[in-house]
C-alpha cells in the first residue's frame, strides 16, 4: 500500500469510532423516548439514514484505497479519487442530519441538498476509479 493510502487508512480507522458512537447516542435518544426524536420519524429515519451511509462509505473508503493503487492514473487523480469516498461520507451523512436538526421538522430542510452533491461527488470518484483500472495492464 502506498505511503498516502497508508496514512488516510490510519485516519479513517481513528475516526471510525465516532461512528460507532453515533449509533450509541441513537440508541440512547430511542430507549430513552427523548422528545423530538421518537415521536418524529421523518426525524429518525433520516438520522438512521445518515448514520448507516457513514458507517458503509467510511468502510469504502477503506477498501477502496488498495484499488487506487492499482490504479492506471496520474498522483493528482489518486489524491481527487482518495479523498472522494471520506468527501461523500461527510456531505451525505451530514445532508441527513442537518436537514431536520428542528424536533418538529415535518419535511427536510435545504441541507438535504448536500445528498446529492455528496452522491455526485461518490459517482464521480467510482468512474475514475473504475476507468483507472480498466486502462491498467495486466501484469504478465
Amino acid at each position: 500500500m502506498e505511503r498516502k493510502s497508508r496514512k488516510l487508512a490510519g485516519i479513517l480507522l481513528i475516526v471510525l469510532p465516532t461512528v460507532a458512537y453515533g449509533g450509541v447516542s441513537l440508541l440512547y435518544l430511542l430507549v430513552n423516548s427523548v422528545d423530538g426524536y421518537v415521536d418524529n420519524p421523518l426525524r429518525q429515519d433520516l438520522w438512521r439514514a445518515g448514520h448507516a451511509h457513514a458507517g458503509v462509505l467510511l468502510i469504502l473508503s477503506l477498501v477502496i484505497l488498495k484499488y487506487v493503487d492499482e490504479a492506471a492514473l496520474s498522483e493528482k487523480m489518486k489524491k481527487i479519487v482518495r479523498s472522494g469516498v471520506p468527501l461523500s461520507a461527510i456531505l451525505i451523512p451530514a445532508a441527513f442530519f442537518l436537514s431536520v436538526l428542528d424536533p418538529e421538522a415535518t419535511a427536510p430542510n435545504a441541507f438535504i441538498y448536500l445528498a446529492y452533491v455528496g452522491f455526485a461527488v461518490l459517482t464521480f470518484t467510482f468512474i475514475v476509479l473504475g476507468i483507472g483500472l480498466i486502462k491498467k495492464a495486466p501484469n504478465p
